[in-house]
């Protein structure tokens, strides 16, 4: 039989354990509340703004080149960004977590990623990495080595604080590799929300903007119903830098809610496991517990009659 002191032990360690995951279960349940309010009431906002930018896009017509327009950053020289070349290297922008503890959802991310890096490779075309999250650094540097893969730049705190700011910041480094050149299409691996069980991660292709005009329901319409102050090429250049800051704070939006549902469900079924755990080793200390003392009742009885022999 198992000794006494040893399964005590397993059980005060496995009692810490469940305190431990408990707690982070109910400061996952709290914040996901949250970030499930927060998530869905900007997805409205983000479909308007594809809307809008589908509208301007083709009321435009695609002469955006031979417009000429003062710009301080990549992302607001909007012809370079529209444009349409072959496509020899991709930046994927990747999403992950700065914390552990969520269950496979940093390792799905991670998968995604490197199943589209070989995708692309297969092609011959070119990857270059962008990560956001500690856990997508620390699972892909030494992989990116091995694949040949550039990693441009990395990201910690965003993640943790999804705003506009920085999205802003992310999206116009990205730009910036896009206006020069040295990228071709810029993709975004991140995980889609779906509720409290469940998520997709999914690959969304920012730019190039993807057959934004292939079916033109407002072609003929949209010329006599918009009008634009001062120009449209103007308001082109405010309202697409504003669409791609958009999608990737929606993205980080998305992946956060996504996080918290993730760790909520690992540590709600990391506390079932520590209960079932308990009962099994109280059911081990109790049998231990009788063995030792039917023990020394048979070795008090056989001394007794010895004794009395």
């Amino acid at each position: 039989m198992a000794n006494l002191k040893d399964i005590k032990n397993r059980i005060q360690s496995v009692q810490s354990t469940k305190k431990i995951t408990r707690a982070m279960k109910m400061v996952a349940a709290a914040k996901v509340k949250k970030a499930e309010s927060t998530v869905k009431a900007s997805r409205p906002f983000t479909r308007e703004m594809v809307n809008m930018l589908e509208k301007m896009l083709s009321s435009v017509g695609g002469n955006y080149s031979s417009f000429t327009l003062k710009v301080e950053h990549a992302i607001e020289n909007y012809p370079k960004l529209l444009e349409r070349r072959d496509v020899k290297a991709v930046g994927l922008l990747l999403i992950s977590s700065n914390k552990g503890l969520a269950g496979a959802y940093n390792a799905n991310i991670v998968k995604r990623t490197l199943k589209t890096i070989r995708d692309y490779q297969a092609q011959g075309i070119g990857v270059k990495l962008f990560i956001i999250g500690q856990k997508g650094i620390s699972a892909l540097k030494k992989k990116a080595k091995e694949l040949g893969v550039e990693i441009i730049n990395t990201y910690l705190n965003i993640i943790d604080n999804p705003n506009a700011t920085n999205s802003g910041i992310v999206i116009d480094d990205i730009a910036t590799l896009y206006v020069k050149g040295e990228i071709d299409k810029i993709e975004l691996i991140t995980t889609r929300f779906k509720n409290m069980m469940s998520y997709f991660v999914e690959n969304w292709t920012i730019l190039p903007l993807q057959d934004i005009n292939a079916d033109n329901k407002f072609d003929g319409v949209v010329e006599s119903l918009m009008e634009f102050e001062p120009d449209r090429h103007h308001i082109l250049q405010q309202i697409i830098p504003m669409y791609l800051t958009n999608i990737v704070y929606q993205a980080l939006l998305e992946a956060q809610a996504s996080e918290l549902a993730s760790r909520m469900t690992a540590m709600s079924a990391a506390t079932s496991n520590a209960e079932k755990m308990l009962n099994t080793l109280s059911i081990e200390y109790n049998k231990s517990r009788q063995w030792a003392i039917t023990q020394e009742i048979v070795e008090v009885v056989s001394g007794a009659n010895a004794q009395i022999g």
